[in-house]
């Protein structure tokens, strides 16, 4: 008898195998079957959308197919572009997760309208929810992933447009700017050479921000401390890439000249007491290493009605590439979590 049964697990093991080969295998094949029709572009589509300004137009490509899994990604900056994402793609196809980069206005390959009017967090907000409905995201496949100035914009998307999302990623952003700034003062700041900041803080008080020296003096000793720590040499080609494509205009104008805290439109947002509101399942990223207080990205984790975090221990402001594999497991863990039916999910 004990023969039969163990014959009778093994087959069951064996089919159970077969159905799941089966089904990766059918995965694979829709995750790289074109949906396009006509004349195909890979996967670009350019959106226009309504401004003040009139009709303009920004970029997006889609990288994948599926019906359940869609993940937009917002870049940060602001003024940055998609390409530091490109990073994914070594990652979540293999999951079946469909990615789609989007250049905001002024970014990239969208529309540039020199418009300093149109650099506006209101306006922002309201034009991924007009990419949302030209792709047909909706809240059965779709996950919005904000990074840095993303996690703002997914941050005040997720508190107007919450009904519309699947899940919410909001990647290395505080969730108020005064307290990044304290936190920028009281900590990262005391965290530099004495010698070295007293220079920086005279060439700011000065607004000579484009004083080479000013840079000569950030990359050694804050960027590759607390955006990528990697010598900057070492930086991955998309992130030179998508930096050296940086809107200034709508940098300078949002975030404002400093590399120490907020000065520009962006200078008072807060959200904190909101973040309450917030029903999506929702991840939030934290670096030991970032502009951002890890902490505050933990306590926001707990403020949201869903919230799960994750804490990349050895990585910066750009986790996805200097603590990659636990950014990218945790992402994946999360997305596939969700999809499930969970609304928290055990990192």
């Amino acid at each position: 008898m004990n023969r039969i049964l163990l014959l009778f697990s093994l087959i069951a093991i064996g089919s159970l195998n077969s159905c799941k080969q089966k089904n990766e295998n059918n995965l694979a094949a829709t995750y790289f079957k074109s949906n396009e029709t006509g004349i195909k572009t890979g996967g670009i589509h350019v959106i226009p959308i309504e401004t003040t300004n009139g009709k303009l137009n920004v970029w997006t490509k889609t990288i994948g197919n599926n019906p359940s899994l869609k993940l937009l990604l917002l870049n940060g900056g602001p003024g940055a572009t998609h390409e530091y994402f490109e990073c994914f793609e070594s990652f979540l196809p293999a999951e079946g997760i469909e990615i789609i980069y989007y250049d905001q206005l002024g970014c990239g390959f969208s529309d540039n309208p020199n418009d300093t009017t149109l650099w506006d967090l209101g306006r922002y907000v309201d034009e991924v929810e007009q990419v949302r409905k030209a792709l047909n995201l909706t809240k059965d496949n779709f996950y919005l992933l904000g990074h840095s100035w993303g996690g703002i914009l997914a941050m005040e998307y997720g508190l107007k447009y919450q009904e519309n999302l699947k899940g919410l990623i909001i990647s290395n952003m505080m969730s108020s700017a005064p307290e990044y700034g304290k936190y920028a003062d009281d900590v990262l700041a005391k965290q530099m050479d004495p010698k070295v900041l007293d220079t920086i803080r005279i060439i700011e008080a000065k607004g000579d921000f484009a004083n080479p020296k000013y840079m000569e003096l950030l990359y050694p000793h804050f960027y590759t401390k607390h955006i990528l720590r990697l010598p900057l040499e070492s930086w991955p080609e998309p992130v030179v890439r998508s930096f050296g494509r940086l809107n200034q205009s709508l940098y300078v104008t949002m975030q404002g000249p400093s590399e120490f805290g907020v000065s520009g439109k962006l200078e008072n947002w807060d959200v904190k007491d909101r973040l309450k509101e917030i029903k999506a399942p929702t991840l939030v990223i934290g670096a030991q290493h970032d502009t951002m207080d890890p902490e505050h990205m933990k306590w926001m984790a707990t403020e949201v009605q869903n919230g799960t975090y994750l804490y990349c221990s050895e990585g910066s402001h750009m986790c996805m590439y200097d603590d990659q594999e636990k950014y990218m497991s945790g992402l994946i863990s999360f997305m596939k979590g969700v999809n499930e039916g969970n609304t928290k999910i055990d990192l």
